[in-house]
């Protein structure tokens, strides 16, 4: 199926001009949740914040009937969204774009020019359609609205917001993901449309201070909320998929994720929602090939880019980071699964007060290999833990000791430099499968003093490579050479 759309509106064209209906793809399920014994007798409404997360299981069984996309009317076009100069805010609606320090030694790529709107002659917005108004939830009709689905009409003069549902009783049991392509090749989403997955109920909220998004409406009953939460934007399957220009804030869970697909683009591209919004990631990888990522603007409450297993020649550059986690491979080879991740480099990126810089996190007890891994110009600002590689990755109070690992091998770090707020690098490698083949070249770290932080040293644990130049603070823990008797197994062999 060959699909080519220029503005948001395709993620509705996508679904309606084959069926000129509108409705949200079903999600692929896995074990039943069953719904709650008691009904909800009403649902009242108003300003206020979440008292309760919920948890992040993916559970399984039957697909649910999703939503119905309620529309608001297309903004005005301006300038789009690029990759932001350092400590320039973005220009993105939502206040939580960070600003980032520049890099060090400066990188000489230019911002590229914005998307030229697509709607009406020059920058003006197009007539307002005289479609009377449908309530919330009702089903629209893109034919109604100018567009062809004729495969030849540019169909793509829609740009506006979308919102998802804030009614528990719109989500029914839970959906894995809000708006899904499966299956295509050759599918570009771009424009300056926003995506809105207005998330703050299944957040837990801690900041009493924070204001943002005061335009959406509260559900008091917001832990009749289902437990599994939905993804904001997925493609499963697809090739030679371009994501571009557009926002995507406050999603439930994952902004945008890509599983099983290869040839993937996505640039200009701004994500936001808060710090304190758990299991935000920004962009998550998995099983997906040949993957690039640049002039990007990502701040959330998890990894600003989650590599998972099975990805494979993944580029990441340009990049403005912050507030979240940092950029991640992992975790990987959880529950003992096997897991493989190869040729990945992260180039010419900001981070600005994230919890962690570049990092690679491991579960004891799994099996497989991350190798070929470069992180390369990473200027860090305030940063907790610039640099990690963690094979005893836990996420829970307590795991259990394990003797296999996922085996980490020939990692760069390259002009990684800034300021941290706890410990400048740890290394944290197995006893039966060390870290092996790791270079450090032009790092400099300088600690900044906070005071809710304690500084520490540089930590290693069985890590070996090279120190190829001086490093500030000095990493003297790393073991110069390979690991004795240690007989690494080609990525070919283990994956």
């Amino acid at each position: 199926m060959k699909l080519r759309a220029k503005g948001l509106g395709l993620l509705l064209l996508v679904l309606l001009a084959l069926c000129s209906t509108i409705d949200v793809c079903d999600a692929r399920r896995g074990k039943h949740w069953r719904p709650r014994s008691s009904p909800i007798s009403s649902m009242l409404r108003k300003k206020g914040k979440g008292k309760k997360g919920s948890s992040n299981k993916q559970p399984r069984g039957n697909r649910p009937s999703g939503p119905k996309l309620p529309v608001s009317p297309p903004p005005s076009p301006g300038a789009g969204k690029g990759y932001q100069s350092p400590y320039q805010p973005s220009p993105s609606p939502s206040p939580n774009v960070p600003v980032s320090p520049s890099p060090a030694n400066g990188t000489g790529h230019p911002s590229p020019k914005p998307p030229t709107p697509s709607c009406g002659k020059g920058n003006q917005p197009p007539p307002r359609p005289t479609t009377p108004a449908a309530p919330q939830g009702a089903v629209f009709n893109v034919v109604d609205f100018g567009a062809k689905g004729d495969g030849v009409s540019d169909d793509t003069k829609l740009e506006g917001t979308m919102l998802a549902p804030t009614s528990a009783k719109a989500w029914g049991s839970g959906l894995l993901q809000w708006i899904e392509f499966t299956k295509l090749n050759g599918i570009a989403i771009q424009g300056n449309g926003m995506i809105n997955g207005r998330g703050q109920q299944w957040w837990t909220y801690s900041d009493t201070d924070d204001n943002d998004d005061d335009d959406t409406q509260y559900d008091v009953e917001f832990d009749r909320m289902p437990q599994v939460k939905p993804t904001a934007l997925r493609f499963y399957g697809s090739f030679n998929v371009v994501v571009a220009g557009i926002t995507i804030v406050n999603s439930s869970q994952c902004h945008l994720k890509f599983d099983n697909c290869q040839g993937v683009m996505v640039h200009d591209l701004t994500i936001s929602s808060p710090e304190n919004s758990l299991n935000t990631d920004g962009i998550h990888l998995q099983n997906s090939k040949d993957v690039s990522i640049h002039h990007t603007n990502l701040a959330c409450g998890d990894d600003c880019v989650s590599i998972q297993t099975g990805c494979s020649n993944i580029n990441i550059h340009n990049v403005n980071c912050g507030p979240g986690h940092g950029i991640s491979i992992g975790g990987l080879g959880r529950d003992n699964t096997k897991a493989c991740v190869s040729n990945v480099t992260v180039r010419d990126v900001n981070m600005f007060r994230t919890m962690t810089g570049v990092r690679i996190k491991t579960w004891q007890g799994g099996l497989g290999l991350v190798q070929d891994v470069r992180f390369s110009n990473i200027q860090v600002s305030e940063v907790q833990t610039p640099i990690i590689i963690d094979q005893f990755y836990c996420d829970k109070r307590t795991c259990s000791n394990q003797t296999s690992a996922v085996a980490v091998s020939g990692v760069q770090y390259e002009n990684i430099r800034g300021t941290f707020t706890i410990k400048p690098a740890h290394f944290a490698c197995s006893d039966n499968s060390p870290c092996s083949g790791i270079t450090l070249t032009g790092v400099q770290l300088r600690p900044v003093q906070i005071p809710r932080y304690h500084l520490n040293d540089p930590f290693c644990w069985q890590a070996f490579g090279e120190l190829y130049t001086p490093t500030i603070p000095p990493i003297a823990c790393l073991h110069l050479g390979k690991p004795a008797g240690n007989i690494l197994q080609s990525y070919h062999d283990i994956c």
